[in-house]
C-alpha cells in the first residue's frame, strides 16, 4: 500500500443545482473554489445516469445508461487533478423505486436533488498513468 498522511483544510456543505449534471457541478464546484485534492460525500435523487464499469481484462471503460428516476444513496468520491482539468472521481449507488439498486463509477446523471459534504486537504493530487492497470491513479 502507498500512502500520503494529509491535513484537513476547508469543509464545505452544497446543494446541488436541479437540471445540472451532478458531477460536473461538484467539478465546476472544485474549480471555483481551487480545490486541488478533496473527499465528498454526497445523496439525493437524479435521473438520466450514465455509469462506467472498468473491464479488467480489456482494461477499458464500458458505459450502461439508465433513462429512469432514481434515489442516490450514496455518492462517494474524491477530487483531484487528471492532466489540466480538476476530475471527480465519483462512485454511486443508484436505488430504483422497488428498492433494487445499480451500482457503479458515475459518468453523468442528471440532478433532480442533491446535497453535498466537501472536505479539501491541505495537498494536491494528480493523476498518473498506471501501467499495470492502465487506469490514471494517485501517484503516493
Amino acid at each position: 500500500m502507498h500512502y500520503r498522511e494529509v491535513e484537513g483544510k476547508r469543509e464545505y456543505v452544497a446543494r446541488l443545482e436541479h437540471g445540472r449534471d451532478w458531477r460536473g457541478q461538484i467539478e465546476a464546484f472544485a474549480e471555483t473554489q481551487e480545490i486541488d485534492a478533496a473527499f465528498f460525500m454526497g445523496l439525493g435523487a437524479v435521473s438520466d445516469a450514465t455509469l462506467l464499469f472498468y473491464d479488467q481484462h480489456e482494461q477499458e471503460y464500458n458505459s450502461i445508461s439508465f433513462d429512469e428516476h432514481f434515489e442516490m444513496t450514496p455518492a462517494v468520491g474524491n477530487i483531484s487533478w487528471l492532466g489540466d482539468e480538476r476530475f471527480a472521481h465519483t462512485h454511486v449507488v443508484l436505488s430504483r423505486e422497488d428498492g433494487s439498486t445499480v451500482a457503479g463509477h458515475l459518468d453523468t446523471a442528471t440532478t433532480f436533488a442533491g446535497e453535498l459534504y466537501v472536505r479539501e486537504f491541505e495537498t494536491t493530487l494528480e493523476r498518473e498513468h498506471d501501467e499495470t492497470t492502465d487506469l490514471d491513479l494517485w501517484p503516493l
